[in-house]
């Protein structure tokens, strides 16, 4: 009943046969007892603990969002951040946008230099994206992109209002962080990465694959796409 192959996606992935966008629905306890029966488990992401540095900041500002991660519309609310993944010696960074209303990644870039730039390059195609984004409040942390006069002169000028979590409290923008907890649990971890090229293929093929092909029960079993979709119709 169950097939290990190589996904559309790049990854390993286990699945049933019978999807629900096969037109065959199945109840998740359903699914959870035949798991049991085959012994086969889900990959358990780790707690981790941060410890955040700070630079001086430059630009506060207050925290609008308050962990509510929901919204009524897109272009409502967005979070954003910066992870890191190793390979070897070398170190690559990517800057994420996440549009709260349906989870989708909006826009993502991907660099070996931690900086302003990375961030900004993020938001200008986010940007492009969207053309109409007044009102919208975007989320982070006080990492020193966030803080730059930069960031804070950017996003004014899209009618965008900007928040930021209270410094060292990571619970404050838990949704991107729980994004790139499941990127690398499911999509990076599992793999020998050799390279960082191989890394930057690997993470580019997940968030395609988050947007388009990982349904969620928080989007009554939709994928973030399909969830965009659904509201735009």
């Amino acid at each position: 009943m169950y097939k290990r192959y190589e996904g559309k996606y790049g990854y390993r992935q286990t699945q049933l046969f019978l999807w629900q966008d096969q037109g065959v629905w199945m109840n998740h306890k359903k699914v959870l007892c035949l798991m049991q029966e085959l012994g086969l488990q889900g990959r358990i992401r780790k707690k981790r603990q941060f410890n955040m540095v700070y630079k001086a900041a430059e630009r506060v500002a207050e925290n609008l969002l308050k962990r509510n991660f929901t919204a009524e519309k897109p272009n409502q609310k967005w979070v954003t951040d910066v992870t890191q993944y190793r390979v070897g010696e070398r170190w690559l960074y990517l800057s994420a946008v996440k549009d709260l209303f349906n989870n989708e990644i909006v826009a993502y870039q991907l660099s070996e230099r931690n900086d302003n730039e990375l961030v900004l390059q993020t938001f200008t195609k986010a940007f492009a994206k969207q053309k109409d984004v007044t009102g919208l409040v975007v989320h982070s942390d006080q990492g020193f992109q966030y803080t730059s006069h930069a960031y804070h002169d950017m996003l004014p000028k899209v009618s965008a209002q900007i928040s930021m979590s209270r410094r060292g409290n990571c619970l404050d923008n838990a949704s991107m962080e729980s994004f790139f907890s499941h990127l690398k649990t499911e999509g990076l971890y599992p793999y020998n990465i050799r390279n960082l090229t191989e890394a930057q293929s690997r993470i580019e093929k997940y968030i395609q694959f988050y947007n388009r092909g990982r349904l969620q029960r928080k989007l009554n079993k939709l994928t973030p796409v399909e969830y965009r979709r659904q509201f735009a119709a």
